[in-house]
């Protein structure tokens, strides 16, 4: 059943304003596909770190490496999401992420041995890859082009309410049923919740001969290819910089929230912590939707900039504070800006490059950044178990976050070919 009749539309249901616009109902997709997503494929690693040490007594070195893992081979396979997008449709694609990272959320909970771990991220990359920023962005594309910004950023809410919810009901449902029964509850809620929506809802996008020219599922003979498209972004300092800040951060970023769990359940107890990821969440939240009233007026490389500032203050606070109430209000300031480095590359391609290499550069950035930010769990993890605290990791991550607040005031020349209209 596709969710765009094949008749004629009246003028208000192809209107991106309009409340009617069949787009809107994507952005609830998408906000509950970001929602399961990110809670078991981003938060859920912090989840799955504590838990695994817990039952298995494997260092954290060992169970961060696999993370890391994770994250690499999910880079691998997200900077092909569009050419996926264009070969399946958005909804077989969606179906298949979310298909297999049930699988595979079921399966990580009933390993025995580290090599096992490997084996099954693997599959979780693949479903992460289906179910993460790249995919969305670019199903987002199909359906929006003015008002993209705005459904990106209510669509990644989700990726904040992810860990929000997530994160305390995977430890509930751990200190209940034990990690193996958590994780098959967390698979089938993501199956029974998102399969019905998806298939209903998530049909062929409108104007498609409009959306070759925004990069999105189809191609026109006179739009560039997806490869000389890659190819000008790694010579385009304004590409670089953006790519290279975001990767800093993100490193940092993911590595911190990856490891706040262990960090702070001998500092506060287990439950506590859990309660410091949902506020550092739910500020996520906060700090997105504050942003997405007035980003579109705001310089967003600056705001990308004072956003990297602000993690690295708090990161300052968690590493120098043993006090429960301040190490709460860290998380909070941290969090604020969680969600916004997730979602300002989008917008920052969409405002300074052509509409016609969005997907194909917001699925490179999210690629490489990924790629970057997927030695932090297993960098921290390593840091750790060498120097005894977290102490040291995190002042390496506080240092990426001063560093990709300068890089990100970089500009340099852009490329015609990439800014050409």
């Amino acid at each position: 059943m596709d969710a765009t009749p094949t008749g004629p539309k009246k003028p208000e249901l192809n209107d991106e304003t309009s409340a009617r616009y069949d787009g809107w109902r994507i952005v609830g997709v998408c906000f509950l596909l970001a929602t399961f997503g990110w809670a078991l494929g981003f938060y859920g690693q912090s989840v799955y770190l504590a838990e695994l040490q817990r039952v298995h007594g494997w260092p954290a070195s060992t169970i961060a490496t696999a993370t890391t893992f994770f994250y690499l081979v999910g880079a691998l396979l997200v900077a092909f999401v569009s050419e996926a997008m264009r070969a399946l449709g958005p909804r077989n694609c969606l179906l298949a992420g979310v298909g297999v990272m049930a699988f595979a959320t079921i399966l990580l909970g009933q390993i025995t041995s580290p090599w096992q771990l490997y084996a099954v991220n693997v599959l979780l990359a693949f479903g992460w890859a289906g179910t993460s920023l790249g995919a969305i962005t670019n199903t987002l594309g199909l359906w929006f082009d003015k008002k993209r910004g705005m459904a990106i950023s209510l669509a990644l809410n989700g990726a904040s309410f992810g860990g929000i919810v997530g994160v305390p009901l995977m430890v509930t449902a751990s200190n209940a049923f034990g990690f193996g029964g958590a994780t098959i509850a967390a698979a089938v809620a993501m199956l029974v919740l998102l399969v019905p929506v998806i298939i209903i809802f998530v049909g062929h996008p409108p104007h498609r001969a409009a959306s070759a020219a925004q990069g999105g599922v189809a191609a026109t003979t006179n739009a560039p290819s997806s490869t000389r498209i890659r190819a000008e972004a790694m010579r385009d300092v304004a590409f670089l910089t953006l790519t290279i800040a975001f990767a800093f951060g993100l490193f940092a970023q993911v590595g911190f929230i990856v490891h706040l769990i262990s960090f702070l359940d001998p500092v506060i107890g287990r439950e506590r912590a859990a309660a410091a990821v949902s506020l550092l969440t739910l500020m996520a939240v906060v700090g997105r939707v504050l942003f997405s009233t007035v980003i579109d007026r705001l310089n967003q490389r600056l705001a990308s900039a004072l956003s990297f500032l602000s993690q690295g203050v708090a990161l300052a606070i968690v590493i120098n504070s043993r006090n429960e109430a301040l190490l709460f209000f860290a998380c909070a300031l941290f969090g604020f800006s969680v969600g916004n480095l997730i979602t300002l590359p989008a917008l920052i391609v969409q405002r300074e490059f052509a509409a016609r290499s969005f997907g194909v550069l917001v699925s490179l950035i999210t690629a490489a950044t990924q790629v970057t930010y997927a030695f932090g769990p297993g960098i921290v993890g390593w840091l750790r178990d060498l120097s005894g605290s977290y102490a040291v990791p995190f002042y390496v991550c506080m240092a990426l976050q001063v560093a990709a607040a300068v890089l990100i005031m970089v500009r340099g020349r852009k490329s015609k070919a990439l800014t050409s209209r």
